[in-house]
């Protein structure tokens, strides 16, 4: 077996870690794959890591998101790492990693399988986008301060149900995992990360009466680009990777047929983190 190291780029503390981690693996007969960015390269390129039955993610939760993006197509479990700021999503810290592999070596390792999404886009009658997301799927403008229009709809037990015309600057599309993240500064509503429901959040709606919708995962989202739609849109995956859309373009989310696996998380880590990250007061 061999295991696939996911190192923060930039981070000298995530490298130096690595490097320990290679050596405490290879005593185990492990094989060890490390992968970086260099700083100006894209979200969307892909490590090769043969045999790999583990991934494990050095850094905050963006590094996570694009862990799962690379492990859950093929089933791999990954051991999320948090030497970032944040990491409502990364729990492990680096002082407790051989342990926390040891852990799931041994078959004793808590999993969570988190809800994600696929999103495609459609011209014309035919495919031309097709990606997966942890967190969200945002459609936005291109340019700032810029406000577009977007249709959408919802497929419900093959019922096609028309949800609003938004004069808005995006859509966010946000699991239950992404509730902390764009959808909470949206306003949104925070979900129990085992939820699998999608939140439906328009960003600053030009109308107060546009609130946001959280619609069962079974469902298939449907957002229309309107032909006289003059600002540049974009459909943004994880907030790390981009596609350009066009007037009269489709988007259409539902649920990925595969979960993304987290080892060493749970309920009770993600409660503690909400409290921990945005300081909720404990009744004694």
């Amino acid at each position: 077996m061999n295991a696939l190291v996911l190192v923060k780029p930039n981070s000298g503390e995530a490298a130096e870690l690595a490097a320990k981690l290679k050596i405490f693996l290879n005593g185990k007969n492990i094989g060890v794959e490390t992968y970086t960015w260099a700083k100006d390269s894209k979200w969307d390129s892909e490590p090769v890591c043969k045999d790999c039955g583990i991934v494990v993610s050095l850094g905050g939760d963006g590094t996570v998101l694009f862990a799962a993006r690379t492990a859950s197509p093929r089933g791999i479990p990954i051991l999320p790492v948090n030497m970032g700021a944040l990491g409502f999503i990364a729990s492990i810290t680096p002082d407790e990693i051989t342990e926390a592999f040891c852990a799931w070596e041994a078959g004793a390792s808590s999993e969570s399988k988190r809800l994600m999404l696929e999103a495609r886009v459609e011209r014309n009658g035919r495919v031309v986008f097709n990606g997966s997301c942890l967190n969200d799927a945002v459609i936005s403008a291109g340019g700032i301060a810029k406000t577009i229009g977007l249709d959408a709809a919802v497929m419900l037990e093959d019922e096609n149900i028309n949800l609003a015309s938004y004069r808005c600057d995006g859509l966010i599309l946000s699991t239950a995992t992404g509730s902390t993240a764009y959808n909470a500064s949206a306003g949104g509503p925070i979900l129990d990360p085992e939820t699998e429901d999608v939140i439906l959040n328009p960003i600053c709606p030009f109308t107060l009466l546009h609130r946001p919708l959280v619609i069962p995962a079974d469902g298939t989202l449907k957002i229309a680009v309107p032909f006289n739609q003059r600002a540049a849109v974009i459909l943004t995956m994880d907030g790390q990777v981009t596609y350009p859309l066009e007037c009269g373009d489709y988007v259409l989310v539902r649920k990925a047929a595969f979960k993304a696996r987290l080892l060493a998380a749970n309920r009770k880590m993600f409660y503690g983190a909400l409290h921990t990250k945005l300081k909720w007061p404990l009744t004694s």
